[in-house]
């Protein structure tokens, strides 16, 4: 597993041993990432149950401003720790060992990307959405969310707030854009006031 793009490219990052994360395959983080492409420059970036870190050091890579990595398990963060000093992020990185559904209860940060990728066939991934349905306001007006999962996890959500603007599957890995609805959040109750 290696950084792919960006200032820290080429750099191999260390995986935590054991079967408690499983890491994002090379060609779905490129694949992801080109899509994201110059949107990164300067964003606040959300990498929840992080695991080895990689696709928040990716970002941090590819010109994000910082990246908060939030992980419950000790193995992982120490791996998260050393893929930081290895590609010289760290100084960007804020690492939080610490149950992603109280994070999303308790913080008080915006983030322009949301990263949800959790341990499969356990529904976080819809849980988690949810949550942060719950607390839309960790994702800015023009955020995205995006859900990593197998693809026969994958359902419709009820959500307030959110929802899948783009999916792409690449073989065992789906995909899932998730933005503000068309009629969420202030902006758009402020073009109605100006255009009235």
């Amino acid at each position: 597993m290696r950084v792919i793009a960006g200032k820290a490219k080429g750099l191999r990052l260390a995986i935590v041993p054991g079967e408690t994360t499983r890491p994002v395959m090379d060609r779905v983080k490129e694949a992801v990432f080109n899509i994201l492409g110059t949107e990164l420059r300067g964003a606040r970036f959300l990498d929840l149950f992080a695991g080895t870190g990689s696709v928040g050091i990716e970002a941090l890579s590819r010109g994000a401003e910082e990246a908060t990595f939030v992980e419950r398990e000790d193995r992982a963060i120490r791996v998260i720790a050393e893929n930081l000093k290895t590609t010289g992020l760290a100084g960007q990185a804020r690492v939080l060992r610490r149950d992603v559904f109280r994070f999303i209860a308790e913080a008080d940060g915006r983030y322009d990307f949301i990263y949800v990728a959790p341990p499969q066939y356990q529904e976080l991934w819809a849980k988690a959405l949810q949550a942060l349905d719950e607390h839309e306001a960790l994702l800015t007006e023009d955020g995205q969310i995006i859900v990593q999962i197998f693809p026969k996890e994958y359902r419709e959500l009820e959500l307030a707030h959110f929802e899948p603007v783009d999916e792409r599957k690449y073989g065992s890995t789906l995909v899932v854009f998730y933005g503000r609805k068309q009629a969420d959040g202030a902006a758009a109750g402020d073009e109605e006031a100006a255009a009235g």
